[in-house]
């Protein structure tokens, strides 16, 4: 497993009781992980963030994503993945400011075999969410921390 110390953008989790959305600062995308008990669907509307349902593990949110719609990377460095991406994630808080989020990439067109990646965010107690606009973010960086 290859640990990386943080998220590089800051997002917000908003949980509702049977669903679960996620905003992302980075470009203002967002996700919905589905908590109602549904299952992934057999053939979803491809998307660039996939279609995603969860359960609770005890404290632990597990999320299952697949649905994408093979055009994106997995990071800025541009690791490739295709339609066949499957992405399972655990959302761990650790304690109040702390999440730990574990990444398992399954993507058998893109890479032999499964990998998993550990990632930590810190939660921004008063920051909210910027809106992203290329370059200008990395000007105020220094008001969020």
């Amino acid at each position: 497993m290859l640990t990386i110390s943080s998220i590089a953008h800051p997002f917000k989790i908003i949980q509702q009781p049977r669903l679960v959305v996620i905003l992302y600062e980075y470009f203002g995308d967002f996700r919905q992980v589905f908590l109602d008990g549904r299952t992934l669907l057999k053939d979803p509307n491809p998307t660039w963030l996939g279609y995603s349902v969860g359960l609770w593990d005890g404290t632990v949110l597990v999320v299952d994503t697949t649905g994408f719609n093979g055009r994106i990377w997995l990071d800025t460095v541009g690791h490739p993945a295709t339609d066949a991406l499957h992405i399972t994630e655990r959302f761990h808080r650790q304690d109040y400011g702390h999440l730990e989020v574990q990444l398992t990439v399954d993507d058998p067109q893109a890479y032999t075999k499964p990998w998993t990646v550990a990632l930590k965010a810190h939660l921004l107690v008063d920051g909210g969410l910027m809106e992203y606009v290329c370059n200008e973010n990395e000007k105020d960086i220094r008001h969020v921390r």
